[in-house]
Parts: structure tokens; sequence; C-alpha cells
């Protein structure tokens, strides 16, 4: 029960992706599990660099993503990807790649986005002031059949994580943690 897996986080910018990724990965550790997060803002730092913001170099950072993400999960770690990873042919050709890939769908609003945004960039991107903006001058494609969808506009954190962890205990890709 302890080989490793999988875990994807998508949805847009600011939906809570690595809040959730990050908080799953502190339940998992302490359960013993092997754990590593590939957030892709510091995946494009380290791995991606130089990339910019086309269809043809999103699809190579979200590849990276996902063949790291491979290699850990076929050595027993618990591999977790918290990346917008926007389109939808990219994400399932890393799914058809993993024995055990396991998707949340961080849904949420534009409109509730808009609201939490510190950093001003949906205003912007909705005045036109940033080009190929994910969810606004960009496409993001929603996954069809996710194992998990976590809508973060309606949603507390601490629930967000305890569906999240349920979910996993339910689908056997983690132990009950009521057995420790």
């Amino acid at each position: 029960m302890d080989e490793g897996f999988t875990l994807w986080f998508t949805g847009l910018s600011g939906a809570g992706k690595s809040t959730l990724a990050n908080l799953a990965a502190e339940e998992l550790r302490r359960r013993s599990h092997r754990v590593e997060i590939l957030d892709g803002d510091e995946v494009r730092m380290n791995l991606s660099k130089g990339l910019g913001f086309s269809k043809e170099d999103r699809d190579t950072n979200i590849r990276r993503i996902g063949y790291v993400c491979n290699l850990l999960a076929r050595n027993g770690v618990i591999a977790i990807s918290a990346a917008i990873s926007p389109y939808r042919d990219v994400r399932d050709e890393i799914r058809r790649n993993h024995r055990r890939f396991f998707e949340v769908y961080m849904k949420c609003s534009i409109e509730k986005l808009s609201e939490r945004d510190v950093k001003g960039l949906y205003r912007k991107a909705l005045a036109g002031e940033i080009k190929n903006f994910t969810g606004i001058s960009d496409p993001y494609e929603e996954p069809l059949s996710p194992e998990l969808v976590i809508d973060s506009g309606l949603e507390r954190v601490e629930d967000s994580l305890q569906k999240l962890i349920g979910t996993l205990e339910a689908m056997k890709y983690i132990r009950n943690g009521a057995g420790r």
C-alpha cells in the first residue's frame, strides 16, 4: 500500500493549489509517507527557466513536471504537482504515462479569484494589461473526470484537506489514518 503515486492539482492561479498541496504534504508526511512537491512557480525557476507562456512552452513545462512526478512515484514517493496545467490534452497525456495518478481540480470562480487576488493580477488581466493570462486571455480547460473536485471559493481549506485525505483513503492510495 505504500507505493508512490502522483497527486496532481490543477486549477486557475489563486485557486489554492499550493496551499492545499502543502497541507496535504504535511499530513502525508505525518503519516510517514515520502512526499515531494513540485510547485509550478519553483519548477519554472529551476527546471523550465527560459520558457515563456506560449501553448508550446506551457506544454513543455507541464510535461517536465509530469516526467519528474513519474520518476518519483515509481520510486515510492508521493509526487505532488501544484501547477495550473491549463490544457486537458497534456494533463491526460501525463495521466496515461503514470501507473497511479490522482487529479484534483481546484475549482474557483473568476469573481472569487479576483476578490482574493492580493497582487492585482486578475484586475490587470481583465483590463488587458497582462497577455496570455490563464482563464482570462488564455484558455483553461477543466478536467472532465478528475478523481476529486474542490471548490475553493465555497469550501474552507480545512474541509478541503479532510475531503482529499478521505478520498485518498477510500480509493486506497493511502492507508486509513485511524489505524496509525
